[in-house]
């Protein structure tokens, strides 16, 4: 291993103090898992070079969020092409949109995105307004089933969620398989829209074309100012905790059981 290699990563901190978003270079160098961040604002070091054992090379993908000493990181873009050239093949984000028909289903689908290796970082059951319906569809507004789709996604609640996986928007377009069920029951029997779609409209699931077009949707859904984006559904009346803890999760024991029993989760 080159002992000068080093990794660069654009984070964001939300300082609770100061009501800030407050951004760095995060520097990570495998050789000894040592770290370093420098303040972009202000020009300086903010933590020296030091070893930290709990944050590994496998844990910085863009999307994913890592805690060094209390303050927890959102890794935002790269900090360097040599970083980006050497990790931009490793892991992405993207939009997961299950739509009214999904939600039903919710617990296998999210069982299916589990098995295929995906990890679910954001979550938020929704109902759209028209407004909200018309942005995420502006590009479909000259397509002949434009007024469908917009009648269909604000029918009932949907649940969007945002998904990190290794080239996570071409393999969560090939996991839900082509826009036509029937396409999709004919040549691609295994997907998604296969086994829950029923035509162009009501076709279960959306996921975007393009990394830049999953960043676009990510933003409608989960605002990066942490506020605004669509209202949650979850009402805090007659309702009690649920936390499904962590073997549970990773044998993915308890998704399906219990989000196909409980559809009106938010």
């Amino acid at each position: 291993m080159n002992v000068a290699e080093r990794y660069v990563f654009v984070v964001e901190w939300y300082d609770p103090n100061a009501s800030l978003l407050r951004r760095y270079d995060l520097l990570y160098y495998p050789v000894d898992g040592s770290v370093e961040m420098h303040d972009l604002k202000n020009h300086r070091v903010f933590l020296k070079r030091t070893p930290y054992e709990s944050v590994h090379l496998q844990d910085l993908f863009i999307g994913n969020r890592v805690t060094i000493f209390s303050r927890q990181l959102h890794l935002i873009d790269y900090g360097d092409q040599y970083t980006a050239r050497q990790l931009c093949n490793r892991k992405e984000k993207t939009l997961a949109l299950l739509k009214p028909d999904a939600v039903p289903h919710a617990g296998e689908i999210i069982d299916i995105i589990n098995k295929a290796g995906f990890k679910i970082s954001k979550l938020k059951m929704m109902m759209l307004s028209r407004k909200e319906a018309t942005d995420f569809y502006v590009d479909h507004l000259s397509k002949p089933l434009y007024n469908e789709l917009i009648q269909f996604i604000t029918s009932g609640p949907v649940i969007a969620m945002e998904i990190l996986g290794n080239d996570a928007v071409n393999e969560w377009k090939k996991l839900i398989g082509p826009a036509n069920p029937c396409v999709a029951c004919t040549d691609f029997p295994e997907t998604i829209r296969a086994k829950f779609g029923t035509d162009s409209v009501r076709n279960t699931v959306h996921g975007p074309d393009s990394f830049a077009t999953a960043a676009k949707e990510l933003e409608l859904f989960f605002p990066s100012s942490g506020s605004g984006g669509p209202v949650n559904t979850a009402k805090f009346t007659n309702c009690t905790c649920c936390i499904i803890k962590p073997h549970a999760i990773s044998e993915v024991l308890a998704t399906s059981d219990l989000l196909s029993q409980s559809p009106g989760v938010g």
